[in-house]
């Protein structure tokens, strides 16, 4: 075996996260947003997804989680599930890198150091393969809002229809009635309501406050009648 060939048996397995959340409008005029956490790549303009190396026997998730923790801060993931593996031989320069890539959403108002949150419609530039990332990233997450209660994990604790509908938007890409999202969450026993009220800067009658049922990822409906134009 020649020294090029041993290079090119080298394999190195590496994870990386899309970590998604949604910034809610506010009284403002402000509306909400699907956002993406970057970290900027040493003495470069391009930005990356959290992760690196796997060290040692970690496991895979664990990895993410502490990659994540160690880059930006972030220790309150409400979800993160296994995406898929990004393996073409020429993904990186040099050394084959394999990638096992994860979805991970947060609850606003969650703030990172070391990282930025940026518009998933307007990202920079991004190195390798990691736009590819968030498109799976958001991809699987529109999927998921169709026939489960993946929602949850984007939403905050308490919340008037009118907020979880402009979260739906966000994720998906596209306005949702709030009268039917509430028509076919209360069937589906997706969320409940609270008993209370937000008060308003502008007066008049106060919206009611939901919350999900459950914290932990369920199937709701497998058949989905909120499906994404995908």
């Amino acid at each position: 075996m020649t020294p090029d060939d041993d290079a090119s048996a080298v394999v190195r397995l590496e994870v990386r996260s899309a970590v998604l959340r949604v910034s809610v409008g506010d009284d403002d005029g402000d509306t909400a947003q699907l956002q993406v956490l970057l970290v900027r790549e040493p003495e470069s303009d391009n930005w990356a997804l959290p992760g690196g190396p796997i060290v040692g026997d970690a496991e895979l998730a664990d990895t993410a989680l502490t990659r994540l923790r160690d880059q930006a801060g972030v220790v309150g993931v409400a979800h993160l599930e296994q995406l898929e593996v990004f393996d073409d031989p020429h993904r990186v320069p040099g050394v084959r890198i394999v990638a096992s890539t994860y979805l991970c959403l947060v609850r606003p108002p969650t703030q990172a150091m070391g990282a930025q949150w940026h518009p998933a419609d307007d990202l920079p530039p991004l190195i390798a393969d990691h736009a590819a990332i968030v498109a799976a990233a958001r991809h699987r997450l529109a999927g998921k809002l169709s026939y489960t209660n993946i929602a949850f994990a984007l939403a905050p604790t308490e919340f008037p229809m009118s907020e979880l509908s402009e979260v739906y938007g966000a994720a998906l890409g596209y306005p949702v009635d709030t009268t039917n999202l509430l028509r076919i969450l209360s069937r589906r026993a997706v969320i409940t309501a609270t008993g209370g009220v937000r008060r308003t800067r502008g007066g008049g009658r106060p919206p009611a406050l939901y919350r999900f049922a459950d914290s932990t990822l369920r199937v709701t409906d497998e058949f989905a009648t909120l499906r994404p134009p995908l």
